[in-house]
């Protein structure tokens, strides 16, 4: 559905933690160890992750390079430089800086701000039955009354979810972890009660739901 994140990291410790959480939530991570040929592997990617410590060429040298050949590119500093002269240096290129250690739900946040920012412009909404989903603006609205639909940001969350895995069906752990960022407890009903409530916005009839579908003793799914 969604073109890649480009992650620059050297450090496998970090990168492959950062990978799983990205991808957890639902992104596609192209994880490079080094800023060699970064501007040929940017091509195409909604969003650079960019670490500044690297082999060879530093991450600023490299970014500068990338903002030059994909301006439209949104980067995203990663780094131990704390210091006010560094986040300067880099923000004199990239979109945001954000200093380790970080909270994983931080920096997805800000990728889901800037990718807000930065593709709201161009990105085409999304036609699931009746609804028009404008992801990147987190608004849905009703394309046969031209009316929005308000969802809270969980809603949204959640559905949004599930649109990036268009077609698959998605476990209840599955979703929960990649909403909630926590462990499913058997036996919780929160997320039933977040689908329940968001399929009476959403759906014609809530009673036979016709776009989240419930995949008996499996989860939920969205068709295509």
């Amino acid at each position: 559905m969604n073109a890649p994140l480009l992650y620059i990291e050297d450090d496998h410790e970090i990168g492959s933690f950062v990978c799983q959480h990205l991808q957890e939530q639902g992104y596609e991570v192209h994880w490079q160890k080094s800023g060699e040929g970064a501007v040929l592997s940017a091509a195409g990617c909604r969003l650079v992750i960019l670490d500044v410590m690297l082999p060879g060429l530093d991450g600023f040298t490299i970014g500068q390079r990338l903002k030059k050949a994909a301006p439209d590119i949104p980067i995203l500093m990663l780094s131990a430089r704390t210091s006010i002269d560094d986040k300067l240096q880099g923000l004199q290129f990239a979109d945001d800086y954000l200093t380790k250690p970080f909270h994983p739900d931080e920096l997805t946040a800000r990728i889901e701000v800037l990718l807000r920012r930065t593709g709201s412009r161009n990105a085409e909404p999304l036609a699931i039955k009746h609804l028009l989903v404008h992801e990147q603006q987190n608004r849905i609205e009703n394309r046969e009354t031209g009316e929005e639909i308000p969802l809270t940001g969980k809603q949204f969350h959640i559905f949004s979810y599930l649109l990036r895995h268009l077609g698959q069906i998605l476990t209840k752990e599955q979703i929960y972890e990649g909403v909630w960022g926590e462990a499913f407890i058997e036996g919780d009903k929160t997320l039933m009660v977040h689908i329940r409530y968001l399929r009476e916005k959403i759906e014609k009839n809530p009673a036979a739901p016709e776009i989240i579908e419930t995949v008996r003793g499996i989860g939920y799914r969205v068709r295509a």
